[in-house]
């Protein structure tokens, strides 16, 4: 089926918006997977910070509970207490120190000594392999939506925040931070989320359901805990929204891109000399036969063997074309192979029953200084049974310029008995010394010049020239591209029979037609003018 420009840049399009589209999906895929990894990272970050500013605190409150327990005072006296004052006053951090007795606050820095609780000590949430004790909320001293902490060596305590966020950025709002106790996880909640907050007492980074957290825990026997940094997947993404776009954006770029690639090469494989390198191996490529007539008797006398190649897409391809892709590809001689193959299977019966029929192969200027033509060509004929005199080699006027090679190429065609022909003569190289150096047997003037006939071109005044010099080194003379009755009687009035070919006696065509014409062209054998010879051969066709 024959595809239309628009059709070809369709499917392009179609093929790069198809891997776009799916460059979009990879790119949020693999954006939303760093996105939460960086975010995850982050989050490690602030619970690292975190611990490491309350394993600062608790360096600081373990040396001020030293520092107490060495006091030289009596607990609780006047020096004591002055001292626990001073200490309190100089700390940024502690919000209440204090002595215990019987497992009671004995005096305390802001309850002094009369106003104390009659209540005994909570127990411990923890005790440190140092034998601190640590209290978490302690109600003696709740603040309103703070948990504070209290340590107790000996017979000493303080009080501090756990963390007061004071040497690092702040921590976004949308970050929860869950304190707990390494080793002891919160009460069971039943179901199945028990296992998963045990993690929180652990270092890890891990996801429950819709939610992140990284979990780090301090290294200090004093500071027995953990700290969890949370975010849902959801606020992540939005905080990583301008990474998700760049991802994104990329991914469908790089796919789009991709997608246009892949339309370049399946079209670059599917390009004319892709296509045409297939064709000859599958031998897809065709023959079309044009009539050679004699001008003077209007008799057909020969035929041009002319390739014709139709793409993987529907659209002829002129030779013009596809021979020069060939040429400059440098499989030119795949081609001249089949067109001899082709030809002597469509022309062997006709070529062996009419001696006087000559049959014309093109062949580029590649195949005249390739050492396997010559062989392939007698190798073909004599496989055919035709004789060589029966096969006309045409050979364009340019392929001769290479000289030497040309000159010793047709030497040894005419040797084996072939005729040979200067194609598109006029448009080139050739002198007459260099025709008579060629010891070519015929020229065929170009179609430039035909179509000159009957108009003011500087051309016209160029074929008697011609003429003049292809009788005088008596060589045949075909002429191109006629295509009408005055083109056809301006050659056909000379002493010396000149053989023409065009439009005017038959287009090229498939070989069972030409030899339905052939057959005609011989029932008919027209003895009158050019026009009538041209009639009788469109009425065979």
């Amino acid at each position: 089926m024959k595809r239309t420009l628009r059709q070809r840049l369709l499917v392009t399009l179609a093929a790069t918006l198809v891997a776009a589209a799916f460059g979009l999906l990879a790119g949020y895929w693999i954006g939303r997977t760093i996105a939460l990894r960086l975010t995850v990272r982050e989050l490690g970050h602030d619970a690292t910070g975190i611990i490491g500013e309350s394993e600062m605190f608790a360096r600081d409150a373990h040396a001020a509970l030293d520092a107490m327990n060495a006091s030289p005072y009596p607990y609780c006296s006047e020096e004591d207490m002055e001292s626990l004052h001073n200490l309190l006053y100089h700390s940024h951090f502690l919000i209440e120190i204090g002595r215990i007795r019987d497992n009671k606050i004995a005096c305390s820095t802001t309850l002094g000594r009369k106003h104390l609780p009659s209540t005994e000590l909570p127990k411990p949430d923890s005790i440190g392999t140092d034998g601190v004790k640590v209290y978490r909320d302690i109600p003696f001293f709740r603040l309103p939506n703070v948990v504070v902490i209290a340590l107790q060596m000996g017979d000493s305590y303080l009080v501090m925040f756990p963390y007061i966020n004071s040497l690092r950025e702040p921590i976004p709002a949308n970050i929860n931070i869950f304190r707990t106790a390494r080793g002891q996880p919160p009460p069971p909640t039943g179901g199945s989320a028990q296992p998963s907050w045990q993690r929180l007492t652990r270092d890890g980074d891990f996801r429950i359901g819709n939610i992140l957290y990284s979990t780090r825990c301090s290294s200090l026997s004093i500071d027995n805990i953990c700290m969890t940094a949370s975010l849902s997947v959801s606020e992540a993404l939005q905080v990583k929204h301008r990474e998700l776009k760049v991802f994104i954006v990329f991914g469908g770029l790089s796919g789009g891109l991709f997608g246009f690639l892949v339309a370049l090469l399946y079209r670059r494989n599917r390009s004319l000399e892709n296509q045409l390198r297939r064709a000859i191996r599958k031998d897809k490529l065709r023959m079309a036969y044009q009539p050679i007539v004699d001008l003077a008797s209007g008799e057909i006398v020969g035929a041009e063997a002319l390739a014709r190649w139709t793409d993987e897409e529907g659209f002829a391809v002129g030779p013009d074309v596809f021979v020069k892709i060939a040429e400059e590809r440098g499989f030119v001689g795949e081609i001249t192979r089949l067109a001899v193959r082709h030809t002597l299977r469509d022309f062997a019966e006709t070529l062996r029953a009419h001696a006087a029929f000559r049959i014309s192969i093109n062949v580029a200027a590649a195949d005249l200084g390739d050492p396997r033509f010559l062989p392939m060509l007698e190798q073909s004929l004599d496989q055919a049974g035709v004789s060589a005199a029966s096969v006309v080699i045409e050979i364009t006027e340019s392929s001769t310029a290479l000289h030497l090679v040309a000159m010793e190429a047709i030497r040894h065609l005419r040797r084996l008995g072939h005729g040979v022909h200067i194609d598109d003569f006029g448009t080139g190289y050739s002198s007459l010394s260099y025709l008579h150096d060629l010891s070519v047997d015929a020229i065929k003037i170009d179609r430039s010049f035909t179509r000159a006939i009957g108009t003011e071109a500087v051309t016209v005044s160029i074929l008697p020239q011609i003429l003049a010099m292809a009788k005088t080194l008596h060589l045949q003379v075909i002429v191109e591209g006629i295509e009408t009755s005055q083109q056809a009687a301006y050659f056909s009035g000379g002493a010396k029979s000149i053989l023409g070919q065009g439009w005017l006696f038959g287009h090229p065509v498939p070989p069972e037609e030409f030899l339905r014409l052939l057959a005609a062209s011989e029932q008919l054998r027209p003895q009158g003018s050019i026009e009538q010879a041209a009639i009788y051969i469109a009425d065979g066709i």
